[in-house]
């Protein structure tokens, strides 16, 4: 048995934060406040280690930090626009595509409620110009007639689905939306996989784009995500996430074995 310390749970966190040394581990995610990223950093550099990684949990919250990582493998032209000169830079590639309508994310919001639609990007540097835009935030063109896959990872464990809203672009289940199961393409999982592994994932939700030529593009990942139109059940669910961080345990406790994945 190792004589470094495993942290399973938020409220030991923060009692013993200052007094965690190279070596200690923390198994499952860190609940953070918005500022509070700079903890991982902190671990991190202090020699913790952390499972899910910090990377994994911090690109999770951020669909900034997501566009940075995994730019090559979402849809071309999308950006991330810090402030006005990002903007004014994005409006004069866009136009020279010829990208009419576009979408905004904002860096925070989950379940569909920062996704905007905008006919042009004209109209988003108007209102970012008048203060109405939160920065950063994250622009890419918009895809008519675009399909949307949801996939879940759980260790051995995947899944795919199609979600499809016919009154609303962003393909919400929860406000009308329906799925139907999905096989994934070799293409398709391939892509997955390197996203994952690029961002330390080891479990993940993933949501994919499907233009109408057939090519498909990250839109988004997070660690955890809804279930609804899945097949898998909220306690199996839960089964195999525990099973997986209880995985990360057993190495911590084997101290040739990394928990990292």
């Amino acid at each position: 048995m190792t004589n470094h310390r495993l942290i399973t749970d938020n409220r030991s966190l923060r009692a013993k934060y200052d007094s965690l040394d190279a070596g200690d581990c923390i198994v499952g995610r860190i609940r953070l406040k918005d500022g509070e990223e700079s903890i991982l950093l902190d671990l991190v550099e202090r020699g913790v280690r952390i499972f899910p990684a910090a990377i994994a949990q911090l690109s999770s919250r951020s669909k900034c930090l997501q566009t940075r990582l995994f730019t090559q493998e979402m849809l071309p032209h999308t950006k991330i626009i810090h402030d006005l000169h990002d903007m004014q830079e994005a409006i004069t590639c866009y136009q020279r595509h010829g990208i009419g309508k576009v979408i905004t994310k904002h860096d925070r919001r989950n379940a569909g409620m920062g996704i905007l639609l905008w006919n042009s990007t004209e109209d988003v540097f108007a209102q970012a110009s008048f203060g109405n835009m939160r920065f950063p935030f994250v622009l890419q063109p918009y895809v008519q007639d675009g399909r949307d896959i949801r996939v879940i990872v759980l260790g051995d464990y995947c899944e795919a689905y199609w979600r499809h809203n016919p009154h609303n672009f962003r393909n919400n289940l929860h406000f009308g939306g329906a799925s139907s199961p999905c096989q994934l393409t070799d293409s398709q999982w391939q892509l997955c996989q390197r996203v994952m592994r690029r961002g330390k994932y080891p479990y993940a939700h993933l949501d994919l784009l499907v233009t109408p030529d057939g090519t498909t593009w990250l839109t988004e990942i997070n660690l955890r995500g809804g279930i609804r139109g899945a097949q898998i059940n909220p306690a199996d669910y839960r089964e195999r996430l525990a099973a997986i961080h209880q995985g990360a345990i057993d190495a911590f406790n084997r101290p040739s074995s990394p928990v990292a994945p």
